[in-house]
């Protein structure tokens, strides 16, 4: 039995964009800080409460999900939720593998248990109002690739979907 759930839309806040700075050094430390405890190194309390802070947006996140899901079981009667589709847009100030950590762990006690997580990331557009075209966008405030002008109103990017769920 598939079904889908296009919910969980929000707008995720400006201050999440220093997270982005992080991108691949947060699963390259949980890596690294995991290789050297399963050669029976001693990893600091530090270093894994730094992962937690800069984790935490992402963690809160997850609980949502995972609520929600826990939520439709009981209304739905089913068991378990074999994969999980979400849309997650670049501007949104969600670090996708801190996402991936957080939602492994929350999920760990639930229907979604061993679900498989994938994440489709929308690329970021805006609209140009000095020259009118639809561009591409990196970052929330830029300028416009094509004419220079400012501001480039956001149009997509700053989403984040359950786009499709599978369950049994």
């Amino acid at each position: 039995m598939s079904q889908i759930f296009p919910v969980l839309q929000a707008g995720l806040s400006a201050a999440g964009e220093q997270i982005r700075f992080l991108s691949g050094r947060i699963r390259a430390m949980m890596d690294w800080l995991a290789a050297l405890e399963s050669t029976g190194g001693v990893v600091s309390i530090f270093a894994w409460v730094t992962i937690a802070v800069i984790c935490m947006h992402e963690l809160s996140l997850c609980e949502g999900i995972v609520e929600m899901l826990q939520d439709k079981a009981r209304q739905e009667q089913f068991r378990r939720v074999q994969s999980i589709r979400l849309e997650i847009g670049r501007l949104s100030c969600v670090e996708v593998d801190a996402l991936r950590f957080a939602f492994e762990a929350v999920a760990r006690n639930s229907v979604a248990r061993n679900a498989v997580l994938e994440i489709d990331e929308i690329p970021g557009r805006g609209f140009c109002s000095r020259c009118g075209e639809l561009v591409e966008m990196t970052h929330r405030f830029d300028v416009c690739p094509l004419c220079g002008g400012y501001p480039v109103e956001l149009r997509q990017g700053d989403e984040m979907r359950i786009k499709h769920v599978e369950v049994l």
